[in-house]
């Protein structure tokens, strides 16, 4: 069974918890979004794409994260995770995904990523707060932990990350897997409620005597300061870190990559967005044959060529068009597992 061969290739490439893999494979994988290559019949590469929602210049359009991504180590350095990945475009295109994205699990990976035309496009900032230097707890709101999925904390999370104009969305179906996981590993979601209103949410976990908040929503500053001060009093941590988008102000780094899958439909969105911009694009996509050809960008439309029309053309490699259309818009991610 190709589900049992994916789980046991995934033990032997991951040093992932028993409680972890056995969540996977009960919440997320499905032979749906797998897509794996054997020898015989053994299962020797195998990742899976998962849908994620993406706001993107003003619409929400289909994205695919690639998560477990893994090869045998008897085949590696074969082409065997490029093939894998080749075949994975070519589904997403077919299934009209617009983009691809993931985070390498290992620094050296942003470089064997890029050469399949990936670009670093999502980063993140982090803010330390220390404990001591929060607002005291006696003034603290009704604030509640939440593992287990509620309705009205989903729609006010994701009302929330929908108002990002360029960032990955969670469905419900995938916040309950969040939520699964957070319960797993003993940390939790940390809800403010006024008048049995929600007012906040932070995601929280502990590592190495530290709070980490990997996504936080307030209505205001002050709920924003008694969730920080809670997530460090209910793990017992004078530090206290979050995750923030990117802030000038801030150190930075490159969390995750992303790919444009449809050059066509995100040129003609990008276009429409950005009526203001005139060029004209030699696209080049070593993978994905069909994004190849000329792009004409021009009062808010985009026109497509097979042929060289007259006129200078700016030359660019799919990933090069990726980091060019992403990075402006500073795109984010949070809450992602695996």
């Amino acid at each position: 069974m190709i589900r049992e061969q994916v789980k046991s290739l995934w033990k032997l490439c991951f040093d992932d918890s028993e409680a972890f893999i056995e969540l996977y494979f009960r919440l997320r994988y499905n032979n749906e979004v797998n897509l794996a290559i054997q020898s015989g019949e053994e299962v020797i590469a195998a990742l899976q794409m998962l849908p994620y929602p993406m706001t993107f210049c003003g619409q929400t359009v289909p994205t695919s994260y690639i998560s477990g991504a893994c090869t045998h180590p008897d085949y590696r350095s074969k082409g065997v995770m490029r093939e894998l990945l080749s075949q994975s475009f070519a589904r997403m295109l077919r299934n009209g995904v617009l983009f691809s994205t993931l985070i390498p699990a290992e620094p050296w990976l942003f470089g064997y990523y890029a050469k399949a035309g990936y670009a670093p496009v999502f980063r993140i900032s982090h803010q330390s707060f220390s404990l001591s230097e929060l607002p005291a707890d006696s003034e603290m709101g009704s604030i509640e932990e939440v593992t287990e999925y509620q309705e009205d904390v989903y729609q006010y999370l994701n009302g929330k990350l929908s108002e990002r104009a360029c960032c990955l969305q969670h469905t419900s179906t995938d916040f309950k897997v969040v939520l699964a996981d957070l319960a797993l590993t003993q940390n939790t979601a940390l809800v403010a409620r006024k008048d049995n209103r929600i007012t906040g949410i932070a995601v929280v976990y502990k590592h190495d005597n530290t709070s980490y908040i990997n996504e936080l929503f307030a209505d205001n500053e002050v709920v924003r300061a008694q969730l920080l001060c809670r997530a460090g009093l209910r793990n017992g941590t004078d530090r206290i870190i979050l995750q923030l988008p990117p802030v000038a102000s801030l150190p930075n780094e490159t969390l995750g990559m992303a790919r444009v899958i449809d050059a066509r439909t995100v040129l003609q969105l990008y276009a429409a967005s950005h009526p203001e911009i005139e060029m004209n694009i030699e696209l080049t996509d070593e993978q994905l044959s069909a994004n190849n050809g000329y792009y004409y960008l021009c009062n808010g439309k985009c026109m497509t060529s097979e042929v060289r029309l007259p006129g200078a053309h700016t030359r660019m490699t799919i990933g090069e068009l990726s980091e060019k259309i992403l990075c402006e818009m500073q795109p984010y991610m949070s809450l992602m597992m695996n």
